[in-house]
C-alpha cells in the first residue's frame, strides 16, 4: 500500500530536520525533496522524483501503474499517462545509472507494474561511506577528527592550485560531474550501433509483430548512412527479453552504442519511445518521444534515423538526406498488413512464408503504392521456389513483376533491387543485369547484409571467390550472431577449395540450427576431400539424424562396417535420390538438379544430364552448378560445357 503521500502530509510544519533514506551510493532527501549521490545533488525532479519516493517509502513491493498514476498524474488521460511515465522511468533510471533488462534499483514487473529491489535505510543519523554501505554513527564518531583533517587537506590542495591540470586528473578519476564519460564520448566517435528490439508497451503479445517490425524499419533506416555499421535485424532480435547488460552486448556485437526504447500503437496512433547508449562508458547520449499517426509512420521512421545521426555526428550526404526524407503516407490497415507478412517471413517456415503471401498481397490491395510490400511479395514468392514449396515455373515471374514494381514505385528501395536481382542472376541467367542491381542495392544501404550475401552468392557462381568471401565476410561483421551468414561464409571458402577455413566457420555454428543437416553434409564432404573416411562418415550420420532418418542411418553405418566409406556413400545416395523422386511425384515438381547432383556423384553420367536437363527447363537448376564439386565428374564432358553456354554463364 502507498503510504508516502499520506507521511508527507503528516510531518509537523515546525520539523525542519531531513528525513533521509539511503540505498546504495545514493541518499533521498525527502523534506527537501533532493537525490544525492555521494554527497553530490542529482539532477531530478517533478514526476520522476515523485515516483522514486514512492517507490522507495515501498521498498520490495510491487507498485501498478494504476498506483503511480492515481498518486502521481491524476488528471492525465490513459495516453498521455502512458507516456509520461514511460519519460519519467527513462529520467530516474538515467539518474540512478539502472538499466531496465539489469536493474540495481527498480525492477519493471511485467504487465503489474514497478518494485524497488535494492536494500533501503532510513538511520537517525547516517551517512555514506565511500564505497556506498552505511555505516553506523558510533564508527563515524570515532573518525570524526580524521576526516576532519582530511577535508582540510584536501581544501589546501585545491585552493593552492597554479593550473587546472590537477583538479582535472581529480575530475577525471572520479568522474565528477560526469566529466570523464563526457571526454569519453568526444575521444571515441560512434561508427557502429546496434538497435534492440522495442519493447511492445501494449501489454498484448499479439502486439509483438508490431514492435518487431518497427525495429527492424528503424535498423533499415540507420542502414543507409553510409559511414556508420549497423547491426542487422537477425542478430539484434536475439537480445529480445535478454538480462545482458548494455557493455557485454556492446562487446558481443562490437558496436560502440546501441539504441533500446519501446514503441506502442493504440488506434491509429503510434508512439516511440527512443534512447542512444554509448555502450562502454553506458553514458545517455539522446532520448526522445515521438508520437504520431500511423499514415505518417513511415516519416516518423525517418526522422528517428535522422536525429539519432545528428547527435553522434554524422554528416549525411545530400543522397542520404534525401533517402532519410522520402517517407511517404501509407494507409495504416497496409502497413499492419505489411508489418505481419514481414513478421511471417522472418520465420523461415514453410507455413511462415505462405502466410506472409497472403499479408503482402492485402497491403498492396489496401495500399498499390507501397514499394516495400512488393518487394517483400517477390521475395516470398523466390523462398518459396527455393524451397520447393512452389513450381519455379509459378513462382519466379511472379516475383519478377513484384520486384519491377517495387523498383518501379521507389527506386530507393535497397531491397526490391536485392529481390530483383535475385530473379535476374539463377532464374533468367542475366548475369550482368543481376550484378548491377545488387551493387546498386548496396550502394542504397551499405548495411543491408542480405544484400552483401546475396553478391557473395552471384560472385561464388561465377568462381570469382576472393571478391565472393569478402562480400560474405562484410554479411558476417553485419550479422555476426546469424547462422546462415556463417554457413554462407563457410560454404564459399569450401567451393574456393579452402577447406580448413571453410571447417573453421562450420563449426562456429552451434546445433541444433535449422541448417544443421546441411552444415553436417559440407562437413562430411570437407574430411572426404582431406581424406579422412573416419571423420566423414561421422558426420554423414550426424546429418542424417538431423534431418529424422535415423533407420537410414544404421543402414550406411552398417554398409561402411561391412565395406567401406564410399560404398556406405553410395548407399545413402542411392537412398536420396529414391526419397527426392518420391518427393517430386507428389508435388508434380522440384529437385531436378538435386536428384542430377546425387546420379553425378554415383557416377551416372547419361542419368545425371537427363536430369540436369529436366532442371534447366523447369528453372530449378543450381545456381553454383559452374563450381559446385558435386558436378565434377561432369566437367570434362562436352554436354556439361554445353549446358553452360546454353545458361550464358560468363566464363
Amino acid at each position: 500500500m502507498i503510504n508516502f503521500a499520506q507521511s508527507l502530509l503528516a510531518m509537523p510544519a515546525q520539523d525542519t530536520s531531513p528525513k533521509l533514506v539511503q540505498f546504495g551510493a545514493f541518499e533521498l532527501d525527502l523534506h527537501r525533496g533532493e537525490l544525492r549521490k555521494q554527497g553530490v545533488k542529482v539532477k531530478l525532479q517533478g514526476q520522476s522524483l515523485k515516483v522514486l519516493q514512492i517507490l522507495v517509502d515501498n521498498p520490495g513491493e510491487i507498485i501498478s501503474r494504476e498506483q503511480l498514476r492515481s498518486h502521481v498524474w491524476p488528471a492525465n488521460t490513459f495516453v498521455e499517462f502512458d507516456q509520461s511515465l514511460y519519460s519519467a522511468m527513462a529520467r530516474l533510471r538515467d539518474a540512478l545509472g539502472d538499466t531496465s533488462e539489469s536493474p540495481r534499483f527498480v525492477e519493471t514487473v511485467a504487465r503489474r507494474g514497478y518494485r524497488f529491489i535494492a536494500p533501503v535505510a532510513v538511520p537517525t543519523f547516517s551517512t555514506n561511506s565511500p564505497n556506498g554501505d552505511i555505516r553506523p554513527q558510533t564508527e563515524l564518531d570515532s573518525r570524526a577528527p580524521q576526516l576532519v583533517a582530511f577535508r582540510r587537506l584536501v581544501t589546501s590542495l585545491l585552493a593552492g592550485l597554479v593550473g587546472g591540470a590537477l583538479l582535472l586528473a581529480v575530475v577525471l578519476v572520479f568522474d565528477l560531474l560526469g566529466a570523464r564519460s563526457w571526454l569519453y564520448s568526444r575521444t571515441h566517435p560512434i561508427r557502429s550501433i546496434a538497435v534492440l528490439p522495442l519493447e511492445n508497451l501494449s501489454g498484448d503479445p499479439s502486439q509483438e509483430y508490431f514492435a518487431d517490425g518497427m525495429t527492424e524499419a528503424l535498423i533499415t533506416d540507420l542502414g543507409k548512412i553510409g559511414e556508420l555499421r549497423v547491426i542487422s535485424r537477425t542478430s539484434a532480435m536475439h537480445y529480445k527479453g535478454t538480462h545482458k547488460t548494455l557493455p557485454e552486448i556492446a562487446r558481443e556485437l562490437n558496436v560502440d552504442a546501441v539504441v533500446e526504447g519501446a514503441v506502442l500503437r493504440s488506434g491509429n496512433q503510434v508512439r516511440i519511445k527512443a534512447r542512444l547508449v554509448q555502450a562502454a562508458s553506458e553514458r545517455h547520449l539522446w532520448a526522445e518521444s515521438y508520437e504520431r499517426d500511423l499514415r505518417d509512420v513511415l516519416a516518423l521512421q525517418d526522422e528517428v534515423a535522422r536525429s539519432i545521426a545528428n547527435e553522434i555526428k554524422i554528416k549525411l550526404t545530400p543522397q542520404e538526406q534525401a533517402r532519410l526524407s522520402s517517407g511517404r503516407p501509407v494507409d495504416p490497415e497496409a502497413h499492419e498488413a505489411y508489418l505481419r507478412g514481414r513478421y511471417e517471413l522472418n520465420k523461415w517456415t514453410e507455413e511462415g512464408l505462405k502466410k506472409s503471401v497472403d499479408y503482402f498481397e492485402r497491403a498492396i490491395q489496401k495500399d498499390p503504392a507501397y514499394a516495400q510490400a512488393w518487394a517483400g511479395l517477390s521475395d516470398t514468392y523466390q523462398f518459396l521456389s527455393l524451397w520447393d514449396s512452389w513450381p519455379a515455373g509459378v513462382a519466379i515471374p511472379k516475383a519478377k513483376a513484384a520486384a519491377l514494381k517495387a523498383v518501379d514505385l521507389d527506386d530507393t528501395l535497397s531491397d526490391a533491387h536485392v529481390a530483383l536481382s535475385g530473379v535476374l542472376w539463377p532464374h533468367e541467367r542475366s548475369w550482368s543485369a543481376a550484378e548491377n542491381e545488387v551493387q546498386r542495392a548496396i550502394a542504397l544501404n551499405p548495411n543491408n547484409a542480405w544484400a552483401h550475401q546475396s553478391y557473395g552468392y552471384q560472385l561464388s557462381s561465377v568462381a570469382r571467390f576472393d571478391e565472393a568471401i569478402a562480400e560474405m565476410k562484410r554479411a558476417l561483421d553485419l550479422d555476426p550472431l546469424a547462422p546462415n551468414k556463417h554457413q554462407s561464409l563457410a560454404a564459399t571458402l569450401y567451393r574456393a577449395g579452402r577447406y580448413d577455413e571453410a571447417l573453421q566457420h562450420f563449426r562456429e555454428v552451434p546445433d541444433p540450427d535449422a541448417n544443421s543437416e546441411r552444415r553436417h553434409r559440407y562437413i562430411a564432404a570437407i574430411y572426404e576431400r582431406k581424406e579422412m573416411p573416419k571423420e566423414a562418415i561421422a558426420e554423414l550420420l550426424t546429418a542424417l539424424r538431423f534431418a529424422g532418418e535415423k533407420d537410414l542411418a544404421e543402414q550406411v553405418e552398417r554398409k561402411y562396417v561391412s565395406s567401406g566409406y564410399f560404398e556406405a556413400k553410395k548407399a545413402f545416395l542411392w537412398d536420396d535420390i529414391q526419397e527426392k523422386q518420391k518427393k517430386r511425384a507428389r508435388n508434380g515438381f522440384g529437385q531436378a538438379g538435386s536428384i542430377a547432383a546425387d546420379y553425378a556423384l554415383l557416377g551416372e553420367k547419361n542419368k545425371a544430364f537427363e536430369w540436369l536437363d529436366k532442371a534447366f527447363r523447369e528453372g530449378g537448376i543450381s545456381w553454383d552448378i559452374k563450381v559446385n564439386d558435386r558436378f565434377e565428374a561432369l566437367r570434362s564432358d562436352p554436354r556439361f560445357q554445353d549446358l553452360l553456354r546454353r545458361m550464358d554463364l560468363p566464363p
